[in-house]
């Protein structure tokens, strides 16, 4: 049993909590009550052609990629429970055994370093997360040796590493398990960040991340796996370090990252109604990053709007601001405006939580402000 304060038995407790709950929803802080918040999401609705879910299109690749290549191995906590890592690994195990998809002990820094092993020697890991909180504890693995190996030894060797983890968020998962810390990985030299918005991308980047050779950490949003869209049924691969434009516009430049994709393909709904037309960036990948669909789009909009789902401050925004200041100053007709989360750790309850996140409002005030 739990260590309790002085006095307080179990029983007590619960009582104490049981007293509460009542409270606890009128202030909305359960999980269901932000969850509904988000809308399921089909980019092309009247499009007849097969459709997964995100979390279905990332468990089918996994399990077309194990049953086509010995040398993959899925590593993780929890990716053999009864959920498997959002049902993305779910009865993986079952199916090719525990020596291939197996549950890691409270060991991030170990682990990864076991990992690296196996890739050098051949094999090639994929180390799942639930929460990219914990690759804070394997950073020594993964930023001084993981992206650093192949240029120490003149490449020679590669390290064929994939860790894939998810952004939480909203169900008050707090300051140390809702971070979204794809800025620290993007300043490392040596590692590729992948970030995708639809089901399709998962599956086209997932195959690329594992055939690429060197170390690629895949970061996706929670509140992408509920959303579903075209996913052929084939394994098929999209190239690192391109990236798609999801909606033409004349009037401003919207690039996005992540579940901010779909917050911006709202907000074009709404703009639209306007006569306000926005042009659509999805990155896709931070690292590689395609400066050049960028540069592209400005030129043709003059104006620019960054959505990221991290901090501001020292983060993707302003790697993607600092490229167009110094290679597209000339096309822009207003200065670049940065959507992003505030400068503050996470916050675990929901009315904050409303104010820390960015969403479709915040996008179409920043255009209607940038277009006047």
């Amino acid at each position: 049993m739990p260590r309790t304060a002085p006095g307080l038995t179990r029983k007590v407790l619960q009582n104490i909590f049981t007293e509460n709950k009542s409270m606890a929803i009128s202030f909305d802080w359960d999980k269901k009550s932000i969850e509904k918040e988000e809308p399921g999401f089909d980019s092309m609705p009247h499009d007849d052609r097969r459709k997964l879910h995100y979390a279905a299109a990332i468990h089918e690749t996994l399990d077309q990629i194990l049953a086509t290549n010995e040398k993959v191995f899925i590593m993780g906590q929890g990716v053999d429970d009864p959920f498997g890592m959002f049902g993305t690994t779910l009865d993986l195990h079952k199916k090719y055994g525990a020596k291939r998809v197996f549950d890691t002990p409270l060991s991030e820094e170990g682990l990864t370093g076991i990992a690296i092993g196996a890739a050098l020697a051949g094999m090639i890991p994929i180390y799942m997360h639930n929460r990219p909180d914990f690759l804070l504890l394997a950073m020594n693995q993964i930023v001084n040796h993981a992206s650093k190996w192949n240029y120490m030894f003149g490449g020679k060797v590669n390290v064929g590493l994939v860790i894939w983890a998810t952004i939480g968020r909203g169900w008050g998962s707090a300051a140390q398990h809702s971070q979204a810390i794809q800025g620290l990985f993007m300043h490392v030299p040596g590692l590729k960040i992948v970030m995708p918005s639809t089901p399709y991308d998962s599956k086209g980047l997932l195959v690329s991340s594992i055939m690429d050779g060197n170390p690629v950490i895949i970061l996706e949003h929670r509140w992408l796996l509920k959303h579903s869209d075209y996913v052929p049924q084939e394994l098929y691969s999209i190239p690192l370090g391109k990236g798609v434009v999801r909606r033409e516009g004349r009037d401003a430049t919207i690039v996005a990252v992540s579940h901010m994709v779909i917050e911006a393909m709202r907000a074009q709904e709404e703009l639209f109604k306007e006569n306000i037309e926005v042009e659509i960036i999805d990155l896709r990948t931070l690292k590689p990053l395609d400066e050049q669909i960028i540069l592209d789009s400005v030129q043709k909009t003059g104006r620019l709007i960054i959505a990221d789902v991290g901090w501001k401050t020292g983060g993707v925004s302003a790697e993607i601001a600092a490229v167009v200041a110094e290679k597209g100053y000339s096309y822009l007709k207003k200065p670049i405006r940065r959507i992003a989360c505030l400068d503050i750790p996470t916050p675990a309850s929901y009315i904050l939580e409303k104010k820390f996140y960015p969403d479709v409002k915040e996008i179409v005030t920043v255009t209607k402000e940038l277009i006047k």
